[in-house]
């Protein structure tokens, strides 16, 4: 018989998977030329040119914090696009505004979506659309397509160092982890380039550090990063 293995110690067991809330104001947003006009698209509603506008950008670019935003200052409802039908459609534009996440995600009911559209122009609202990619895939009905083709599309584009260092820095802070600039230029010039990468690397090294019992250093982030590396944890 084998024996059986140690058990962990408390503090390793205690340190539990928690989900962080970042701060979603406008002013905690952090802006660049990478995500300028994303920025624009928000401060200038409601003087769009059209009644709908769609918002492109990667898993942690900030596509749903400024979705959000927007969200708040207009008093729009939330909606994933998926569960749009025909007969809800007044009911999500109900307050005159709605966001509909993830176009790019699941199955769309695309009739629904084109008559979205047409209800929001006969009731002076607003839909901002978001999605991880564009084009979509595979849009079926033309009208739908034609429809989407005409509203205006922002694309928020990979971050510069400077955003890079920015997030960095605003993310040890949301966690109340003291850092220094020779960390974060450590980090900023070997992570993978992508603000959704730093969201997890952040984590990752805020967890290790509790788990441990250590203090974020330079070296011990460049420890937990070369761990995040490692072809057997990717």
């Amino acid at each position: 018989m084998q024996p059986r293995p140690e058990p962990k110690p408390l503090a390793q067991q205690l340190v539990f998977d928690l989900q962080h809330r970042p701060a979603l104001g406008r002013d905690d947003f952090l802006v660049a030329g990478s995500n300028a006009a994303a920025v624009q698209l928000v401060d200038d509603w409601p003087n769009w040119p059209a009644r709908a506008a769609i918002l492109v950008g990667p898993p942690g670019s900030g596509k749903s914090h400024l979705g959000e935003v927007w969200r708040q200052r207009s008093a729009a409802s939330l909606v994933a696009a998926t569960e749009i039908g025909v007969a809800r459609v007044p009911d999500v534009l109900s307050l005159g505004a709605a966001l509909v996440e993830d176009i790019d995600r699941g199955v769309l009911q695309e009739k629904a979506l084109f008559h979205l559209l047409n209800y929001a122009r006969e009731m002076n609202g607003h839909v901002l659309f978001t999605t991880r990619d564009w084009p979509l895939p595979a849009v079926g009905l033309p009208d739908l397509k034609s429809r989407l083709n005409a509203v205006p599309i922002v694309t928020i584009l990979p971050p510069d160092d400077g955003l890079l260092r920015g997030v960095l820095v605003k993310l040890f802070s949301d966690r109340q982890i003291a850092v220094d600039e020779a960390l974060i230029s450590y980090l900023v010039n070997r992570m993978p380039r992508s603000l959704d990468m730093a969201r997890q690397l952040v984590a990752r090294i805020d967890a290790a550090a509790l788990e441990r019992k250590v203090d974020v250093t330079r070296r011990f982030a460049g420890q937990i990063l070369e761990e995040w590396e490692s072809p057997d944890l990717l």
